[in-house]
């Protein structure tokens, strides 16, 4: 990070966007005194807060504002919560040490923030540990905990990365209201342009460690002064773009920060360099009232540059075969636990009668709220949980009957993207070790130096320089790990992959590149893909086919523009309605409509449709029967009565 200066006024919301490794977060750390000491230093600047420069003080004077007066939502909750305590504890700390809340008091607002969040059953999750939560709920912990002592300043970095659509907008709606009610000033460190666009003041972008564009919202989405800015904003996916267009992105990857180009830093990336490119640019005023770092923004203004528009048409080589690649019937997961309520008691009911095919060559999009049972299905299909009941069969085989030797020939075929890049890569072994490790265990490399050209050549594929290969997944961004997850994933040149979250840790033009890899690895190899995601907007660009799941059912499947362009499920039209769309214009005449309603416990499912609870369309007789999956258009699948 290099002479970055902003300002955050009281009540304001700021975005800082930019690729991974940009130095979004280092500035957050950096705020708040967090960067480890022997490996990082502030040689000049200054952080004022109330008038004081934090670089200044002790770390008695700093730990009583942190948690205090500025508090920090971290990106992965589940390196940010202690594995060995309780998340009553870890919530109620700061409410005993900063607001000097007694402990009856400490654990009333902790369920309060809890229920704020949208965490079902608060008082007794609060004596639960973090690895009991989903990805999605640690998140929510984790905004809780930041919301606990309604600090003057929140750091909040990629805040609703793991979180689904609505419960992203009750999150987000609940953040923009106490930052306006008290005054609070808001930055967020965030990938998703539908957030920025939606909540954000004023955008700051960041590249290889610089700011190369500030100004307010309106004018940054709409008249970019910045080449790097223009293309992040084309990598995108939207709901309101039209289908079979391949993403644009921003081809090449960014430089080494150890070692940073002359001049513009994004000089070899963009397609407009020219000679004083050679030069490095000083941050300039705009026509727009911004800061723009680059020599060309007066010709950007004047429209003599303009980002080149791809209009080639992604042909997707679908089998035309009658014959699935993965069958799913009456699939059902059941969890024991301790406790429990009425009938229902030591019950979770994850997934419940499960159904749907997918066919070679086909991505099948699979969506839904955190705890409605998608990673479940992932995982009995990857034959990482065994099914309650059920059936799943591969290539025709049914998989809960193969043998040890048969299941490891499937395994080959099937791979897995996990959702916590972190928790699924070995800290103790280096990224080409674990890129390397498939290759050596199924014999895919005949000699050492081969395997060392095939994980090149993967790093490559997913964004990432070869040299990476040396290093250890915690000297990784969030986004390089994911990153990682892919390369090993394709490593094992597999038929079918399960998705979670595949994408969701990068930045819009890295994951613009990877949707495109994925989507150009189909059509080559014949490649099926279950793709498990939040975004909406992502799932409708790479899917053929949408599964949308509520409490461990399938609420509605439907071919990807037919869902979007008139859903029939009442779930999924509010799903819909929930996601941002990446504009300001449209967003400040786009009220999201939020789900109304508690989320039940999985201890107790309500009787009838498990919908019922939160629908606006509820009667007494859904409260009642359980509405079956049939088909109310031809491939067109609803379980509502209503429809």
């Amino acid at each position: 990070m290099e002479g970055l200066s902003f300002h955050v006024d009281p009540g304001e919301i700021v975005a800082i966007v930019g690729e991974s490794g940009s130095g979004k977060s280092v500035s957050a750390l950096s705020i708040m005194r967090l960067l480890p000491r022997h490996t990082a230093r502030i040689p000049r600047g200054r952080v004022n807060f109330n008038g004081r420069n934090l670089l200044e003080l002790d770390d008695e004077q700093m730990r009583e504002i942190r948690g205090r007066d500025i508090s920090m939502i971290f990106q992965e909750p589940m390196t940010s919560l202690n594995p060995i305590l309780t998340i009553g504890m870890q919530i109620t700390e700061p409410l005993l040490i900063h607001m000097g809340m007694t402990a009856e008091q400490a654990r009333a607002r902790a369920v309060e923030l809890l229920g704020l969040v949208g965490i079902p059953d608060p008082a007794r999750r609060l004596d639960q540990y973090p690895h009991q939560f989903s990805g999605g709920m640690r998140q929510r912990v984790m905004i809780a905990i930041g919301l606990a002592c309604n600090p003057k300043l929140i750091i909040a970095d990629e805040p609703t990365t793991a979180l689904d659509v609505t419960i992203q907008a009750q999150i987000l709606e609940l953040m923009k209201d106490l930052s306006r009610k008290l005054n609070i000033a808001l930055i967020i460190i965030t990938h998703n342009l539908g957030v920025v666009a939606r909540y954000a003041d004023r955008v700051i972008v960041m590249y290889a460690a610089q700011l190369v564009e500030q100004g307010d919202a309106d004018p940054v989405f709409h008249q970019p002064r910045h080449p790097y800015t223009m293309g992040l904003l084309r990598s995108v996916p939207r709901l309101d773009r039209p289908r079979g267009a391949k993403l644009e992105t921003i081809e090449g990857l960014p430089p080494n920060a150890a070692a940073p180009p002359a001049g513009c830093r994004f000089a070899p990336r963009c397609p407009y360099r020219i000679p004083i490119c050679d030069t490095e640019p000083p941050l300039l005023k705009t026509d727009t009232g911004g800061l723009s770092r680059c020599h060309r923004h007066d010709e950007i203004a004047a429209g003599k540059i303009v980002w080149a528009a791809s209009d080639a048409a992604l042909q997707t080589a679908l089998a035309q075969s009658a014959t699935p690649l993965l069958s799913v019937r009456h699939l059902v997961k059941h969890f024991a636990v301790a406790g429990g309520l009425r009938e229902n008691r030591g019950v979770v009911r994850a997934v419940e009668d499960v159904n749907f095919d997918i066919y070679p060559g086909e991505t099948l999009g699979l969506v839904g709220e955190s705890g409605c049972g998608k990673t479940t299905v992932g995982r009995l299909i990857l034959q990482l949980e065994e099914p309650t009941a059920g059936e799943i069969r591969f290539e025709g085989v049914d998989l809960a009957k193969t043998s040890a030797a048969e299941l490891k020939a499937v395994r080959r075929k099937v791979q897995v993207i996990f959702q916590d890049p972190y928790s699924s890569l070995n800290p103790r072994m280096t990224v080409g070790q674990i890129i390397g490790e498939p290759l050596h265990v199924y014999k895919l490399a005949p000699d050492r130096k081969a395997a060392e050209t095939r994980v090149a050549q993967l790093l490559e594929q997913v964004g990432l320089r070869p040299e990476m290969a040396a290093r250890y997944p915690h000297q990784l961004s969030g986004g390089q790990r994911q990153r990682v997850g892919i390369a090993r994933a394709l490593a094992m040149e597999p038929s079918f992959i399960v998705c979670d979250e595949a994408v969701s840790a990068l930045d819009v033009s890295i994951q613009g590149q990877i949707i495109n890899l994925l989507e150009d690895l189909q059509r080559r190899l014949g490649l099926a893909y279950l793709f498990i995601a939040h975004d909406l907007a992502v799932v409708r660009h790479i899917s053929m086919r949408v599964v949308v799941m509520y409490f461990g059912r399938i609420m509605e499947i439907a071919d990807r523009d037919e869902i979007y362009r008139e859903p029939l499920h009442p779930y999924t039209k509010v799903l819909l309605d929930a996601a941002p769309v990446p504009d300001p214009a449209v967003e400040k005449d786009r009220a999201p409509r939020l789900i109304t309603g508690e989320l039940p416990s999985h201890l107790a499912p309500p009787t009838g449709c498990v919908f019922n609870t939160r629908c606006p369309m509820a009667s007494e007789e859904c409260r009642q029967i359980v509405p079956p999956l049939r088909e109310v258009r031809p491939g067109h699948y609803a379980a509502c009565i209503k429809v």
